[in-house]
């Protein structure tokens, strides 16, 4: 993965806001996610294709982060997705 991917989400899941949280449900696998912080940003910005580098970008304008903990930070949270097969 870098900077130039483009993220796409590949399911439509079942998500509800809950107290600031994010549950998920994928009905294919029956499993429920929860996400909260900035798991809750990263969702909301990948709603719509962009690139890594602007989901950077964008968190980078909202959070007090240096660049290198930001993208890593990405680059797990989006793997994981990758491995869930929701992007």
């Amino acid at each position: 993965m870098d900077l130039n991917e483009v993220i796409k989400l590949k399911k439509d899941l079942n998500v509800t806001d809950l107290s600031g949280e994010k549950v998920m449900i994928d009905f294919e696998s029956g499993k429920y996610f929860m996400l909260k912080g900035t798991g809750n940003d990263i969702w909301d910005i990948i709603q719509n294709e962009i690139t890594v580098g602007e989901i950077v970008e964008k968190l980078l304008s909202e959070y007090d982060i240096s660049r290198q903990a930001c993208e890593k930070s990405v680059f797990a949270f989006l793997e994981k997705l990758k491995e869930l097969d929701f992007i």
